[in-house]
């Protein structure tokens, strides 16, 4: 058997989730195991990255020990190692590198490091009918509101980005201005399900005017003055709440379909900590229905961080012959767009 078409261990520590997983070509993913430092963060109101890269430590190589258990396999039945070299959190990224690096020389098989986004872009591959290119992406979490054209594995054009606070960031900070506890996003979400979208309207940012950039900060300061206007109910706050979200929602469907007519592709994937938004995934769907393009979500475990879309993304960057030296290096700063094409398999 080929090295390329063994397991493959993945490896997640970007931010403040620990993700484990083991994938192999021809068979889909083996294990999976997630540590989140959800309440290690709580008393602060956000991540701390000197506490984040500390935890990761920590579980890094128990979580590795409990994947392989739960797969049934032994380091040594490994065929390569792939981990986050970037976007995310410098302390937290080198953990994860670190401790793959050292795996891969111990048992000298070849290791890659994997654009976070990149895995997010591809996780809905692990479902039973992917989707295959070309497709438009929106990748949507805490850090990055993007649209990219994804004409083939590592054949990316961004279209839009965000040029302030990301769809994510907005959820977790109008929760926090509105009292609501950490993590702030889904329990804005959660409030969102109690109030009437249409007490409180807001605007919908950057869709007046042709482009596919996203800015939500402007709206997030809309939430804050009728907040701070308001009698402060339980009522009122689920209120806000939901037309916040619906504003959000309906911002990025707008900017979907002028995606999919831009480009003229008919397949839409949505991933990141947002894509588990339900009006989000409702809206879209009741869209692609009406408007004749397919949707395509990952599951919703595998929408947040995770070592299972790591594990992916390495295993066909690593079937393709691709593979790095033995130097740790991580990029806190990373574009799609200067990616390696994958040649189709």
């Amino acid at each position: 058997m080929s090295k390329f078409s063994k397991p493959v261990l993945g490896i997640e520590s970007s931010c403040d989730e620990t993700g484990v997983a083991v994938y192999q070509p021809g068979r889909g993913l083996l294990a999976h195991a997630l540590y989140s430092q959800v309440k290690l963060h709580a008393d602060y109101g956000g991540v701390v990255p000197e506490l984040a890269s500390r935890d990761h430590v920590r579980k890094l190589l128990p979580l590795v020990r409990e994947t392989l258990d739960r797969a049934g396999l032994g380091m040594r039945d490994l065929g390569g190692v792939a981990y986050t070299a970037g976007p995310g959190l410098v302390g937290a990224l080198l953990v994860g590198a670190s401790a793959a690096r050292a795996m891969a020389w111990a048992l000298d098989l070849p290791a890659i490091g994997v654009h976070h986004m990149e895995g997010h872009l591809l996780a809905p591959l692990l479902e039973p009918d992917p989707p295959q290119p070309p497709f438009v992406a929106l990748l949507v979490s805490g850090g990055h509101s993007m649209l990219v054209a994804v004409r083939g594995i590592g054949d990316y054009e961004v279209l839009g980005d965000t040029l302030d606070d990301a769809a994510g960031e907005a959820f977790d900070k109008t929760a926090k201005l509105m009292g609501l506890p950490y993590p702030g996003g889904p329990a804005l979400a959660a409030e969102a399900l109690k109030g009437d979208p249409d007490a409180f309207h807001f605007s919908r940012p950057m869709t007046d005017r042709p482009g596919l950039d996203f800015s939500f900060s402007g709206l997030k300061t809309q939430v804050l003055l009728a907040w701070n206007k308001s009698d402060r109910s339980e009522q009122t706050r689920a209120d806000v709440a939901s037309g916040f979200e619906q504003a959000i929602v309906e911002t990025l469907a707008i900017k979907c379909r002028r995606a999919l007519e831009t480009t003229g592709m008919s397949r839409l994937v949505i991933a990141g900590g947002v894509g588990a938004n339900r009006r989000l995934r409702a809206q879209l769907a009741e869209a692609g229905e009406r408007e004749g393009f397919s949707v395509h979500f990952p599951r919703l475990e595998f929408c947040t961080d995770n070592g299972a879309m790591i594990a992916l993304a390495g295993a066909i960057r690593l079937a393709a012959g691709q593979e790095q030296g033995p130097q740790i290096r991580v990029q806190p700063r990373w574009s799609l767009e200067t990616l390696e094409p994958v040649p189709t398999a």
